[in-house]
């Protein structure tokens, strides 16, 4: 018996021109969206209040996940990116969330004190870059 699949957030307002500057949801991003959703239940019954992404680029997961919870969470979303930032803000409202934030900074950086033990679910799907061996393997290599 097949359950039915939550819907994928609409990201039809990213442009060619934004997946210029903004990774472009692959795989990776699906996978981890098929696992949110394989374990809504569990995380429903945890009550989260606030959400964090590290590393949101398009805001897919974010606003995935901001579909499969009932109101009042809140979710954070960071990105290194300010374009990144702002495609996650519009993927959220394109999707009628609203009760969202995109930062612009390295991680957490200037806002870690305030999230202190405040973060009740934390995402981070960062893309996949492929590396030639001659990088991974130089004097820099931590290998």
């Amino acid at each position: 018996m097949f359950q039915d699949m939550h819907p994928t957030p609409d990201i039809s307002h990213i442009t060619r021109e934004d997946y210029k500057d903004v990774y472009e949801p692959s795989e990776d991003s699906f996978l981890l969206m098929d696992a949110l959703e394989k374990d809504a239940d569990v995380i429903k019954k945890l009550k989260p209040l606030v959400c964090l992404e590290v590393g949101s680029g398009s805001g897919i997961v974010s606003c995935f996940l901001a579909t499969l919870l009932p109101d009042p969470c809140i979710f954070w979303m960071t990105d290194i990116n300010a374009k990144a930032c702002q495609v996650s803000t519009r993927t959220m409202k394109q999707n009628n969330i609203f009760t969202t934030d995109s930062i612009t900074t390295d991680i957490t950086s200037g806002i870690t004190e305030r999230l202190k033990g405040s973060v009740d679910i934390l995402l981070c799907n960062p893309p996949y870059v492929p590396t030639s061996t001659e990088e991974v393997s130089g004097p820099t290599s931590c290998f």
